[in-house]
């Protein structure tokens, strides 16, 4: 049986955009697609009381204006639709761990959305087991391709570019598996980041430790994608080994992109959960869609 793609919706243009995305996705990996509409309510035994009706409306509402959305503008999906009576973000983190894809509305600090552009966006990030992506409002298809020859923009020109950014002192398989496969998918160009930083030291020292410590990532960068040449020949790959802070490397780089992927690292339940500071960063700050992975 086939993983779908879900959807978290809230009625924010955040969410929508998600949805918009997350069609177009499902279309191009050939996966059906779920729109979920968490409303937790009240207990069953004020499910008589007239001041729900409103609330109550209003959730069905959100759930259906969706559906009818993208039966429309996408009628080749396989869609479905539910309207889950629990947290939004337990009812995320369970439907995502069902899903191919966890996709999500999300915007910047300086941003205004729905709650699931924020606090529950970011809850379920952190307790996704599965991949979760976010999307900012007004993200439409055309953002996703390069511009036409003429700089207008375009649905049917190639994909921008894939951007991953790695540390291959920690495992990365996953994160590379996701990278790699879609920049496959879109037939796009695949840049591999791995930021370096130079540590404190006497400045007379510092041209001598840059030129050991650029080399020294680049021979292990390249030996990390070696396996991925082999196994994905289509995919043009950028291998960028740069001084830097990752998330700040990662965000000039991604100006021109599609789409981000970066990795969360999943720890052990005695420690908590949390994003780790490079995709916190990115994900708040990227104008492009945000994939992030859990791994070990």
């Amino acid at each position: 049986m086939l993983r779908p793609i879900v959807v978290g919706l809230d009625g924010s243009r955040e969410s929508l955009a998600a949805a918009d995305w997350a069609a177009r996705e499902a279309l191009l990996r050939g996966l059906p697609l779920r729109l979920v509409h968490a409303w937790e309510g009240l207990p069953s035994d004020a499910a008589d009381l007239p001041e729900l009706d409103a609330p109550r409306h209003w959730a069905r509402r959100i759930l259906r204006a969706a559906m009818d959305r993208i039966d429309e503008k996408y009628p080749q999906v396989s869609l479905s639709g539910d309207q889950i009576a629990r947290p939004a973000a337990d009812a995320l983190v369970t439907a995502g761990a069902e899903s191919e894809l966890l996709v999500l509305g999300s915007r910047a600090f300086s941003g205004i959305g729905g709650f699931m552009a924020g606090s529950v966006a970011s809850a379920t990030v952190a307790h996704a087991v599965r991949p979760v992506v976010l999307v900012r409002a007004g993200r439409t298809a055309e953002d996703e391709h390069l511009p036409d020859a003429e700089g207008r923009t375009s649905a049917v020109t190639a994909y921008r570019p894939v951007v991953v950014g790695l540390d291959p002192a920690h495992s990365c398989e996953e994160l590379l598996a996701f990278a790699f496969e879609s920049a496959a998918l879109h037939a796009a160009p695949l840049r591999v980041l791995y930021a370096w930083q130079l540590p404190f030291m006497p400045v007379a020292a510092e041209a001598k430790a840059r030129r050991t410590l650029r080399e020294t990532a680049t021979r292990r960068l390249d030996r990390v994608l070696g396996p991925w040449r082999e196994k994905y020949p289509a995919v043009e790959l950028h291998p960028l080994a740069e001084e830097g802070r990752p998330a700040l490397r990662l965000l000039d780089i991604t100006k021109d992109a599609g789409l981000l992927v970066v990795g969360r690292r999943i720890r052990p339940a005695v420690l908590g959960t949390h994003t780790g500071p490079v995709a916190h960063a990115v994900v708040h700050h990227a104008r492009c869609p945000v994939a992030v992975v859990p791994h070990e």
